[in-house]
């Protein structure tokens, strides 16, 4: 990626649309462990895996595969005094060296796009302790048909995106059991992502003016939140909490 990307994306609030809030909310569906084992998915700069860590006095490992998230996050667990119990490590869901039945709690949100809801479930599954708990949080359709714009968007995006009934669906098949799920609002996504992202976006536009290859990256990230301003009413995002069947 063009270090613009990573400029855009620093210190912002989040990697994509959330709340703290909405972590706890997941959590607190979960019948989990005083002192749970959980590993964080794609955990970007750390903040749901430090919500987590608030939220209880377990083990977290934090894995993501790009090095400046990576740094960030481990300014953030120093800053916190948090380095006794939550690690950060570059590390590829695509590779990840863990035994089976590692972890009480795997927590995903804003990652699984990269392998696809289905592939997620199957593959970390031997990850997770028997009647441990898989949370993700997911985009979604919210409704059918959506327009072409937006459709041939994610058909190059993210074709694997389906409703949040889809995915219901698929949650059984791959053994687990259905805890419950949410949608998160729209002002979720404006108030600690898009919004401060977009304001970034304009200050990098000023910073590289004369850059070519530069403001090209910031297009492209400006034409994300373009999208989700025009097509929130067809698209957002939803949690998913699952226990481990069997």
């Amino acid at each position: 990626m063009d270090d613009v990307f990573f400029e855009a994306h620093a210190n912002l609030p989040r990697q994509h649309g959330g709340r703290d809030a909405y972590t706890e909310k997941a959590f607190r569906m979960l019948a989990a462990p005083g002192k749970p084992r959980i590993l964080d998915i794609g955990c970007g700069t750390g903040t749901p895996t430090l919500a987590l860590a608030r939220l209880t006095g377990g083990e977290i490992i934090g894995i993501d595969i790009t090095p400046p998230m990576i740094d960030e996050f481990k300014q953030k667990i120093e800053a916190a005094h948090l380095s006794h119990r939550v690690t950060a490590r570059k590390l590829s869901m695509l590779e990840m060296d863990f035994p089976d039945e590692s972890f009480d709690i795997i927590w995903a949100e804003g990652s699984v796009y990269n392998i696809g809801f289905d592939r997620a479930l199957q593959e970390w599954r031997r990850l997770i302790r028997p009647g441990g708990f898989l949370v993700i949080h997911e985009a979604v359709w919210l409704e059918p048909d959506p327009p072409g714009e937006i459709a041939r968007y994610f058909e190059e995006m993210y074709p694997a995106m389906r409703t949040v009934e889809d995915n219901l669906a698929a949650i059984p098949v791959f053994g687990y059991g259905i805890i419950g799920h949410f949608r998160l609002a729209e002002e979720a996504w404006w108030e600690e992502y898009y919004g401060p992202l977009e304001q970034r976006i304009a200050e990098l536009r000023l910073k590289y003016s004369g850059d070519s290859e530069k403001l090209a990256t910031l297009e492209t990230e400006q034409e994300e939140v373009d999208m989700y301003r025009r097509y929130s009413r067809w698209y957002g995002s939803a949690f998913f909490v699952m226990r481990k069947a069997g």
